[in-house]
């Protein structure tokens, strides 16, 4: 039998050919829970196959590009394996942009084809009439419905093997502001993105964010290819997700910070049965120092958080049960990472000195899908010539090799001169006990030109105000640091993906804070 680490070092082409190799291996294991609806292996690669000659049936060719417009589902699984069969490159795209942003990444990927779902905006999904559209369940907007357009059952596609350099995948940035881009990956390049290692039959991986997203397909991946399970819901919810772990034997998850909070608050978590849990992995979105601990406290187990970003190059993880002295951080670089730190004039800077993280590695992207200038602006080149990315984030070293993010370098506040980093601001308001959640974004102010103000959720059954949430958190800020106004907030507004969605808080601030 073929072992998880081989299949790994096995060229990306051949990711769907490996999943086929596993449903012939181990048929009956189980390859995908969603919402209760299990599939085995041989359900998922037999589904993949009609897809792919379905594909192949309407004329589609190797390299070109498929979307899917839809959420969580076994079709949503079954039409990415198989259009990675067919030799197609797979454009997920994210269902809970904008309809305008939707229909930009559509046109922008030339998809000929577009497998979506109720939850896909309608109007964005009909402004490509020259894509034939698929429905995935019995939403109305489409040409036919997927069980009508799959081939007939037991249909072989034809073989097909792209080559290194052929697309693999497109994913686009979500459009909550300018133009979304799409990161493009090739075969060898979506192969190398690996930055964990495959689970193995009996393991069971929780994830937590949707498939459109790398963090969600990445981890589905990793599951497929080790022959374990892989439990996903359609819509976040903590106490169903809780319960759907536990009854399915979850050994890793893989959630949002976000999601661990809401999971952690809920009334009855101490008394759960977690004995089963051997992993939790956080990404997606910066950790709070303060939630690591708790989940080390309360949730037995190991606790790993990984950084990284889509367009790939930079990547770190924290091991934060062996380096609790170390939760500030986001751990080192991963195995096959390079990593730099630069000033404004691209000028490496020492340890301990802050300046924007790039970084690289066989795991980057060749650059954003038809746009070669947003490619030229997130490259960097050493003294050698060797291609870096820029993260766009803003961190440091200290002299262990472990990166301290501040914030990204867009979030920066400029304030009376000064430069403001929001995490440090954040801190400080999350270090009241009263405090679940905090964002600080900067907002206009005619006598600093930008100004901090934060935006916090409180636990329930907190006592704490605006006001005495502010004196907190001044008093353990130096004097240019400190917050002009803290609003109290039921939610923060976040993405699919766990990120705070700063350009909407900075909407609430209105023209003038002071």
């Amino acid at each position: 039998m073929t072992t998880a680490a081989e299949l790994f070092d096995r060229p990306s082409g051949l990711f769907s050919v490996l999943v086929a190799k596993r449903a012939a291996e181990r048929p009956q294991v189980t390859a995908v829970v969603i919402d209760d609806r299990p599939a085995d292996f041989a359900e998922i690669d037999a589904m993949a196959d009609r897809v792919a000659a379905a594909l192949q049936r309407d004329g589609a060719a190797p390299g070109e590009i498929a979307a899917i417009a839809a959420a969580a589902s076994m079709e949503f699984v079954g039409v990415f394996l198989g259009v990675l069969r067919a030799g197609l490159a797979v454009a997920p795209l994210p269902i809970w942009t904008r309809p305008d942003a939707l229909e930009r990444m559509l046109a922008d990927s030339g998809a000929r084809t577009v497998f979506l779902d109720a939850s896909a905006p309608t109007d964005a999904v009909s402004s490509r009439p020259a894509a034939r559209r698929i429905a995935l369940d019995d939403s109305a907007n489409a040409d036919a419905t997927f069980a009508d357009w799959l081939a007939p059952k037991s249909t072989r596609p034809r073989p097909v093997t792209p080559g290194p350099d052929d697309p693999f995948s497109i994913l686009y940035s979500s459009g909550t502001t300018g133009v979304p881009k799409g990161v493009f990956r090739s075969q060898s390049s979506a192969w190398s993105h690996r930055t964990m290692a495959p689970l193995s039959e009996g393991e069971v991986l929780a994830i937590g964010t949707p498939l459109y997203a790398t963090m969600g397909l990445g981890s589905l991946m990793r599951t497929l290819l080790g022959g374990a399970t892989a439990v996903l819901t359609t819509k976040f919810d903590a106490p169903a997700f809780m319960r759907t772990a536990i009854a399915h034997g979850v050994t890793e998850a893989f959630l949002t910070p976000v999601q661990y909070q809401r999971i952690l608050a809920l009334p009855e978590f101490d008394q759960l049965d977690l004995s089963r849990f051997r992993v939790k992995a956080v990404a997606g979105a910066p950790c709070p120092l303060q939630l690591k601990a708790e989940i080390l406290t309360r949730w037995p187990g190991q606790l790993v958080e990984y950084y990284g970003m889509t367009e790939g190059g930079v990547g770190a993880a924290l091991n934060a049960h062996e380096r609790p002295d170390k939760l500030h951080t986001v751990g080192r670089p991963l195995p096959g990472y390079e990593m730099r730190v630069i000033d404004e004039q691209g000028r490496q800077v020492a340890i301990g000195e802050v300046g924007e993280l790039v970084g690289r590695a066989a795991a980057m992207t060749q650059g954003y899908f038809n746009r070669p200038e947003a490619t030229a602006e997130i490259e960097w080149r050493d003294e050698s010539g060797q291609r870096f990315l820029r993260s766009g984030d803003l961190g440091s070293f200290d002299d262990e090799g472990f990166i301290t993010l501040v914030g990204r370098k867009k979030d920066m506040i400029v304030s009376g001169g000064f430069n403001i980093y929001p995490s440090d601001l954040e801190q400080a308001l999350l270090e009241q006990e009263d405090v679940a959640d905090a964002a600080v974004v900067g907002a206009p102010s005619q006598q600093w030109g930008e100004t901090p103000v934060g935006f916090v959720v409180l636990r329930p059954g907190a006592r704490a105000d605006a006001d005495s949430l502010m004196a907190f958190a001044n008093g353990r800020l130096g004097k240019i640091q400190r917050l002009s106004t803290v609003r109290v907030l039921d939610d923060l507004p976040r993405s699919p993906a766990g990120k705070v969605l700063k350009a909407e808080l900075r909407a609430l601030c209105g023209e003038s804070v002071g």
